[in-house]
């Protein structure tokens, strides 16, 4: 038998509970996995990007019991029961922030956009009606290597007033 690593000898794995868009799921996981890792990996949902790997720039963000989170952050067995929705679901329920997004040519190379989409789709959710200062700071975390942001805050306020009815 072979020694051990330290990291293998710590290293468990857990079930949990997992709702992702809508879909249940009864995942075993090791317990140091991130929760971007089992959504692309373990799930196939590769919407969520997997960029930075230390919280910096919002790519990898999903929802989760409504608030925007950061799945490289954020380990799986702490989504035991928990509600997570993606860009994938955002997507398939057809929100007005994804033809908002197109419309306003927020994205270049694409890869930030479903980050943004998650968390702007976050931000409306609690608050149907933001400001652009509101819509800024809700997409602070959120980095573009392209520098799309101005049309981001335009995509924002005509989604959120699709949503509202206008």
């Amino acid at each position: 038998m072979m020694p051990q690593t330290a990291n293998e000898a710590l290293a468990t794995e857990e079930v949990i509970n997992l709702i992702v868009n809508g879909d249940a799921y009864r995942l075993t996981v090791p317990s140091h996995a991130m929760l971007d890792h089992v959504l692309r990996e373990e799930l196939g949902l590769t919407g969520t990007k997997e960029f930075c790997g230390q919280g910096a720039c919002g790519a990898c963000a999903v929802i989760m019991d409504g608030r925007a989170v950061l799945s490289c952050m954020t380990l799986a067995v702490e989504c035991h029961n928990r509600s997570v929705e993606t860009i994938e679901g955002i997507a398939r329920a057809n929100h007005p922030l994804i033809e908002a997004y197109v419309k306003h040519h927020c994205m270049q190379c694409g890869f930030c956009t479903p980050g943004f989409v998650v968390t702007a789709k976050a931000l409306l959710d609690r608050n149907p009606d933001p400001t652009d200062d509101e819509i800024r700071e809700a997409l602070v975390g959120n980095l573009c290597r392209c520098g799309t942001y101005p049309q981001h805050i335009k995509a924002v306020r005509e989604a959120a007033r699709k949503l509202r009815g206008g």
